[in-house]
């Protein structure tokens, strides 16, 4: 079976659902691109917990987690079927590498999964595994559930983080008139030097090393995600490619990555 990248999404605000911008078609084209997966486990910005969590729901509802919004987001629907099954090995895969893990059979898909792939797979018909993160267990922790995971991309699995690579909400109302954050560019620009570097220890380190860190990610949540897409390239080069998205709102970066590494 073809060995499938990992990815990382810029999910941005959950008005991309119904303003896609730029993003809606690159993640159309990538999925265009990609062989397809028999299956997706998705981990989300949007669901810490405190140990490992993993979804095994049949068929997850779509949670719309947000409030204040225009009344035809909280209509969509993406009723992708879910995979126990796969559920459980993901369980068995982060058990065995010390990450104990418990499946959650309720858990339904949060926005920052289902309003990316309904740009990704539109259909909803491939199944999907939502999987926590654990913020308060910093990047690192983040990589290894990555790289546990990473046997799964020869099995046609396809693993996704979903955050973004700019997050400071503090400065919506700052930059709806066109301008920029001044400290977007230069952020992705050293986030996208140190993948080309395959920098991993760089990029764990980003809140000491990364330009204007803390402006870029006051809480770093919707960033971890990238480091659980790094771990799932596996060991040695990443093969990282960005899919520049655009910035929305002057300050939410859309980056895409997709890893090609060899895999565990």
């Amino acid at each position: 079976m073809t060995l499938l990248p990992s990815l990382y999404i810029s999910h941005g605000s959950p008005m991309t659902a119904l303003q896609p911008g730029q993003v809606g078609g690159r993640l159309a084209e990538l999925a265009a691109s990609l062989p397809r997966p028999r299956a997706i486990v998705i981990a989300s910005a949007h669901w810490p917990s405190a140990q490992p969590q993993v979804g095994g729901h049949a068929q997850p509802p779509t949670i719309h987690d947000f409030g204040g919004f225009p009344e035809p987001l909280y209509q969509i629907q993406y009723p992708a079927p879910g995979a126990p099954m796969l559920a459980n090995q993901v369980q068995q895969l982060l058990s065995s590498a010390g990450l104990p893990a418990q499946v959650d059979a309720l858990r339904g898909l949060d926005h920052g999964a289902w309003v990316p792939l309904r740009f990704l797979y539109p259909d909803a018909s491939i199944p999907v595994v939502p999987l926590s993160l654990q913020p308060h267990l910093g990047p690192s922790h983040q990589l290894a559930l990555g790289r546990a995971l990473a046997p799964l991309r020869e099995q046609g699995v396809l693993l996704v983080g979903s955050g973004s690579i700019t997050h400071n909400l503090h400065d919506w109302r700052n930059y709806q008139d066109g301008k920029e954050a001044p400290y977007v560019r230069p952020f992705i620009g050293w986030i996208e030097e140190r993948l080309a570097a395959d920098d991993v220890e760089a990029l764990l380190d980003y809140r000491r090393q990364a330009p204007f860190a803390e402006r870029a990610h006051p809480t770093d949540e919707h960033l971890q995600p990238l480091h659980f897409a790094i771990g799932a390239a596996g060991e040695g080069a990443l093969g990282a490619q960005r899919i520049d998205a655009g910035i929305d709102m002057g300050m939410l970066a859309m980056d895409i990555y997709r890893f090609d590494g060899a895999g565990a």
